[in-house]
């Protein structure tokens, strides 16, 4: 199951290991599904599209 990670360093959200920006190791931080302040939506929705095809 691929999660949405978060970077310490550069503090961006990736579905990578390895931060695109910064090359520093990513952490699994999965926010909350629905939260007012949608800064993840992108990832979900991509992660959707690839779970569904």
């Amino acid at each position: 199951m691929i999660r949405i990670r978060y970077c310490t360093n550069c503090k961006t959200y990736t579905l990578k290991g390895i931060c695109d920006k910064c090359a520093n190791d990513t952490i699994i931080n999965t926010p909350v599904k629905y939260a007012k302040d949608e800064t993840v939506a992108k990832y979900r929705r991509e992660i959707k599209k690839m779970t569904l095809g």
